[in-house]
């Protein structure tokens, strides 16, 4: 996959803000500072598409990005950081479980983790959660650039293991600033969307007809 256009549609905070649910949508969700907003300026080759911030917890709404006319990419506030957590997450808690539990057309979610790092508990919480709700399954480590060749296995390694991460689960090692990794992880998505494609059009084909009298 080549992202050819892509743009901000809707920036939410609750449901009635939401874009209509005419096309899939792949979110991402990772700690403050993760890189999430450095990630997606790459995937667009665009250096300003998404703002990067030197203020870790600055996101505070979900944001809808149309990619191609085709899908969206949703951007879903960091968790983690400590200044706003009392402040702020309590609002930011109930605004992306109502989106990541009643989003009908939301088909996956990736999860964004430091390789530099094992998973933090609230990595490991919120991956739990995502499995729960059948979201899992694809996660994005962040900042490859950081480590050397022999470490970023290891990493990844310990990464699929604090999460408990299942052997056909996804696991794709990015560098913003090396540029790496982006085709891989657009990849993926493309594979996701496609069977989530085949999966509607299966469902379309089983229904029985309805007879005209």
């Amino acid at each position: 996959m080549k992202i050819t256009k892509a743009e901000l549609v809707a920036v939410a905070v609750k449901k009635e803000q939401y874009p209509p649910v005419d096309i899939p949508e792949i979110a991402f969700a990772g700690r403050s500072n993760v890189g999430k907003s450095s990630l997606f300026n790459m995937l667009v080759n665009r250096r300003n598409f998404a703002r990067v911030s030197g203020n870790p917890g600055k996101t505070r709404t979900i944001n809808f990005f149309e990619v191609n006319q085709t899908f969206r990419i949703v951007d879903l506030p960091g968790y983690g950081y400590a200044k706003v957590s009392k402040s702020m997450s309590k609002d930011w808690g109930p605004m992306m479980e109502n989106y990541l539990e009643n989003r009908e057309n939301l088909v996956k979610v990736v999860q964004l983790v430091d390789i530099r790092h094992a998973p933090s508990a609230q990595d490991v919480q919120m991956y739990e959660y995502l499995r729960y709700h059948g979201l899992d399954g694809f996660v994005v480590a962040t900042k490859s650039d950081k480590v050397s060749r022999n470490e970023l296995n290891k990493n990844l390694n310990l990464i699929k293991k604090t999460l408990k991460m299942k052997p056909g689960d996804i696991i794709v090692p990015v560098s913003s600033l090396k540029k790496t990794g982006a085709d891989q992880l657009l990849d993926e998505i493309e594979k996701l969307l496609q069977a989530k494609a085949m999966e509607e059009n299966s469902e379309d084909a089983g229904e029985e007809p309805v007879s005209e009298e």
